[in-house]
């Protein structure tokens, strides 16, 4: 190449990364994301994109509407609770404007002593950065929109052996292994620290999740995703889900189960401790049933409930935690507060960290219908457009969740349980798969009606009123 032909090449580089800055500065998926209404790609849709496009530049941007699909393996050991991952996102960039850096969640940087031991793109080792719950990957230059790249993303922890504060979310405790939100994950960059239990995430659907998992001894594993082999002596398994956002395990040697089919729904219960295990299968085969007539079909094959090693009730796409030792008095709307979050949440996603009305508000609301456990909140009123860091420990269940949930039930008062029922049906449908938030939900509601619904709406939501 002649030194003309070479400074020519290189003016043509120098152009394109302007460009490509240029289009990010005024891309429209820039601003949606900042409010967490970003659209999400079809399941069904396949997504083509060409490897090895990382052009060289810049653009300070990154966005969650991407669409990755993951393949892990994990060296899991029971006995020293030591936690190994090897993770490989491959990401197309379906944003609508360049990125040149994927954040990635996993609470495993705050609650397992995280130790990276290796991040690639496209097998080049890249420099890294670990922010709070985020793992923040430059990618070596801009990847347009459409085009696609591999993350390797390699680390090493430990499980936590108390249930003390958050631990309860990575920890080995009553023998049994619970980890949430372990595989780094496309998402953005969230503060884990809240002054309350609220759920610091958001991450958009995967349309495939590919497991490996490796342990020390025999386990029976409940996760998100489903078995679809094992070796020979139980020591490898391995696990396929499609259409999640995000995937849970929970593992313990003598896990029993129990299960009945709800329609075409197997609705499974795993547990150590047999005790109320009736009830709790009884109360997720209702919930399932009750959901799917109201909100549309549960979207797996099986659901299910897992005994947990203790804290609280959690949700994962396709599997909610019910923990140890959780007393009879609570256990029927527990059950179906966190089964509602296969609709609110799973199904149709947001930002729970910074719209936890959205998922928290709407889920509660149709728990406390389905059981009958509807009552007035024990804190002053308050606004419902904030997020999870600006409530107390005191206030935030009973502002988010029972006034939340109260001020829905007074729309479909006003509206008429017909129309409302109808409208959130639908805004599932519209929403499946997708990230949506507050404003979305609102709206919907608003618009199935002739009832001016923003008298009843503004004052508790000043941020969209």
């Amino acid at each position: 190449m002649t030194p003309r032909h070479r400074l020519l090449r290189h003016l043509l580089l120098i152009l394109a990364a302007t460009l490509l800055a240029g289009l990010a500065a005024v891309a429209p998926a820039t601003a949606r994301d900042a409010h967490a209404g970003i659209p999400a790609a079809s399941p069904a849709t396949t997504v083509v994109g060409t490897t090895g496009t990382i052009v060289p530049g810049s653009v300070n941007r990154t966005s969650v509407n991407l669409t990755a699909s993951y393949s892990v393996v994990l060296a899991l050991r029971y006995g020293s609770r030591a936690f190994s991952v090897n993770s490989t996102a491959t990401i197309t960039n379906t944003s609508g404007g360049p990125i040149d850096r994927v954040e990635f969640n996993t609470i495993a940087a705050r609650l397992g002593g995280m130790e990276l031991r290796a991040v690639e793109v496209d097998g080049n080792p890249v420099a890294r950065k670990v922010h709070d719950q985020t793992v923040i990957v430059p990618l070596g230059g801009i990847l347009p929109a459409g085009a696609t790249a591999k993350v390797r993303v390699q680390y090493r922890s430990t499980l936590r052996s108390s249930l003390t504060g958050s631990n309860w979310l990575f920890t080995k405790v009553n023998g049994i292994v619970d980890a949430y939100r372990w595989i780094p994950w496309v998402s953005r960059d969230t503060p884990f620290n809240r002054p309350n239990h609220g759920d610091p995430f958001v991450t958009p659907v995967s349309p495939s999740v590919k497991l490996r998992i490796e342990t020390d001894r025999k386990l029976v594993i409940a996760s998100t995703a489903d078995r679809v082999k094992a070796s020979s002596n139980g020591l490898i398994q391995w696990f396929e889900a499609k259409n999640v956002r995000d995937v849970t395990i929970t593992a313990a040697p003598d896990y029993r189960s129990r299960s009945i089919l709800v329609g075409s729904v197997r609705v499974r219960y795993y547990y150590r401790s047999s005790a109320n295990a009736a009830a709790i299968l009884d109360a997720a085969a209702d919930a399932v049933r009750a959901y799917q007539s109201r909100l549309g079909p549960y979207p797996y094959a099986i659901f299910k409930v897992v005994q947990s090693s203790g804290g609280y009730g959690m949700e994962s796409p396709g599997l909610i935690w019910i923990p140890y030792g959780v007393g009879s008095a609570n256990l029927r709307y527990l059950v179906s507060h966190e089964t509602a979050h296969q609709w609110f949440y799973g199904l149709v996603g947001n930002d729970q960290a910074r719209q936890p009305f959205a998922d928290e508000a709407a889920a509660d609301f149709v728990a406390r219908e389905i059981t009958g456990t509807r009552r007035s909140s024990r804190c002053s009123t308050g606004l419902l457009d904030r997020t999870i860091y600006s409530y107390s420990s005191t206030c935030y269940y009973e502002i988010v969740y029972i006034q939340g949930g109260n001020l829905l039930n007074e729309a479909r008062k006003r509206m008429g349980s017909t129309a409302f029922w109808g409208a959130l049906r639908k805004y599932v449908a519209d929403h499946r798969y997708g990230l949506t938030g507050t404003s979305a939900l609102l709206h919907a509601l608003d618009d199935a009606t002739p009832v001016d619904l923003s008298k009843l709406f503004a004052p508790r939501f000043p941020k969209y009123y």
